[in-house]
Formats: structure tokens, sequence, C-alpha cells
């Protein structure tokens, strides 16, 4: 039976664990143990689950409930896995929140662009 996540962009803890049936301690170890799961932080240090942090902790959870895995060998199968996931997030652009990297660098072009513009602008006056 296949669990169904609500269609949102970010989920609280409490919300995670009703989904996925995992007490919040539990998840917030698996959060230190797999790097699959990696919720974002807000100012008040909240956590924010993406949709793609609860397939994962679906996908740990069977791995360790119901197919028997240990911590390490649900960690090996999962690194087998990496690229594949990886190759197919490049190609999928990201709704999820802006890295700080990216928006400051979107603030200086944008900065760049306007002076650009003001300079364009005053040469054909």
């Amino acid at each position: 039976m296949a669990t169904e996540i609500p269609d949102k962009l970010y989920f609280k803890i409490g919300e995670v664990c009703k989904i996925t049936n995992v007490e919040p301690y539990i998840l917030r170890y698996w959060e230190s143990e797999f790097k699959l799961i990696k919720p974002y932080r807000t100012k008040s240090n909240q956590r924010l689950y993406r949709n793609k942090d609860v397939e994962a902790v679906l996908k740990i959870r069977k791995m360790l409930y119901d197919q028997k895995f240990t911590i390490a060998g649900a960690k090996k199968r999962l690194k087998e896995n990496i690229p594949q996931q990886e190759a197919l997030q490049q190609k999928q652009l990201s709704l999820n929140l802006p890295d700080k990297r990216y928006t400051t660098a979107l603030k200086d072009i944008g900065r760049e662009l306007a002076q650009l513009s003001h300079m364009l602008h005053k040469n054909t006056l």
C-alpha cells in the first residue's frame, strides 16, 4: 500500500511523522545518519521538509522496518542509487527555497543589470 503524500511544498516535523509513521526522535536521528534527508531550517531553526525529504524517509523506513536492512546496509543501498538520483535532480529545476549563495548572486546580477541599463539610458540621451 503506497503512502499518499499531500501536495504541499513544505512539511513540519509533526506532519512528516504522521505521514511516515515515524517518531520525531527517530526522524531527527535519521537526518544525522542519511544525507538524503536535508530539511530546510528557518531563522527560528524550525525544520521544513520538502516532498523529496518525505519520500526519502518513506524509502528509509521501508528498508529498515519492512526489508530489515541495518542502518549501514540501508546507507550502502542508497549510495548505490545516488548517481541516478543526482542526474535526475540536475535535470529538474528546483522550486525549493533558494540557497543563500544563489540569492546573493542574483542580487549582484540585478545590481549590475540596473547599472548597465542606467549607462545605456544615459548614453542614448
